[in-house]
């Protein structure tokens, strides 16, 4: 497989590192994709970063600069849901969200609906692929997908025109199917196909499961102290991230003002920033894809972990998952 050609830009490094500066200890970069934030921190003080990645093409990438950090730097094939498996009493987590630009350039990656290639889009290049699911889901079903995960309104047009389709092996093919059902878009407007795509990806991935695991992972990895950093590049990935954020830090209010007060647990984390960052000026100009992105950060406390509800997050959830 050849690597992509363009360079991969960490998107908001320059705010993160200065959100969870001084710089120590060992982190987990949970999404380590061409390894930006992991050179960042350790280039930033960090001891010792643990880059954790489910895409073997990620630690094919780095195998050039990786032996320059010795044993500061540790890679393990895997999710970032699973993190505390991997590392406990952690000094930060950083959680870079979404598909990374250097599997969007490979076209046999099929993450793209700009190059033409296998309908693909997985993320650990096994299991099920997106094509599985275009060629094989009920038609309500692949309905759900789009619309919940992808917001989009046709979802059902949509789904009706592949299931007519079928077979549906590339990225073009399925493109040029989502574009007619839809409009021509105005000047300034994204591509007809990116809601779908999208949601294919999330679904192919379980993003929304993985960050769900994710947070909880990180709640459970990171020391009294330690730092959360979440990078999110739309909606319900930033609600999901800002309604945890809200809920671990006591600063969900009561429904009702009229009701009793209701007795909280201690907050497992305390924000660092209350609103979200995003990029400046500067970013935007050298890096148009981070024009969405979004930087929360939170730090640990001493209280004890907890379980909390996929709904309460804002999860979009599929039928079965209700």
């Amino acid at each position: 497989m050849s690597a992509p050609d363009k360079p991969h830009i960490p998107v908001l490094l320059r705010p993160l590192i200065k959100a969870v500066s001084p710089v120590s200890g060992t982190w987990l970069d949970g999404t380590f994709g061409a390894g930006g934030y992991t050179r960042a921190l350790l280039e930033a003080g960090a001891d010792k970063v643990i880059g954790v990645d489910r895409d073997p093409l990620a630690f094919e990438m780095a195998s050039g600069w990786v032996g320059d950090y010795g044993d500061r730097l540790e890679m393990v094939e895997g999710t970032f849901s699973e993190m505390d498996s991997y590392a406990t009493g952690l000094d930060g987590v950083v959680l870079d969200l979404g598909v990374s630009s250097m599997q969007l350039d490979l076209a046999e990656r099929g993450f793209s609906f700009m190059k033409d290639g296998p309908l693909d889009m997985r993320m650990s290049q096994s299991g099920t692929s997106a094509a599985d699911l275009c060629n094989e889901l009920e038609e309500a079903e692949l309905a759900d997908i789009i619309y919940l995960y992808g917001e989009e309104r046709a979802s059902r047009r949509i789904a009706k025109a592949i299931v007519q389709a079928r077979p549906i092996h590339t990225t073009l093919q399925l493109a040029k199917l989502v574009e007619s059902c839809l409009p021509r878009p105005k000047p300034g407007q994204s591509h007809p196909a990116t809601r779908t795509f999208q949601a294919l990806r999330i679904a192919v991935n379980d993003e929304y499961g993985q960050l769900f695991e994710g947070l909880l992972a990180a709640e459970r990895a990171l020391r009294p102290g330690g730092l959360l950093a979440v990078v999110t590049f739309h909606s319900v990935e930033d609600r999901m991230t800002k309604r945890f954020f809200q809920a671990r830090s006591g600063r969900t209010a009561n429904a009702n003002r009229y009701a009793p007060v209701i007795e909280k647990d201690k907050p497992a984390f305390e924000m660092v920033e209350k609103k979200a960052i995003g990029p400046d000026d500067q970013e935007l100009e050298e890096n148009p894809r981070s024009r969405s992105a979004k930087l929360r950060v939170a730090r640990r406390t001493d209280a004890p972990g907890g379980e909390i509800d996929k709904a309460s997050l804002g999860m979009p959830l599929r039928k079965g998952e209700r």
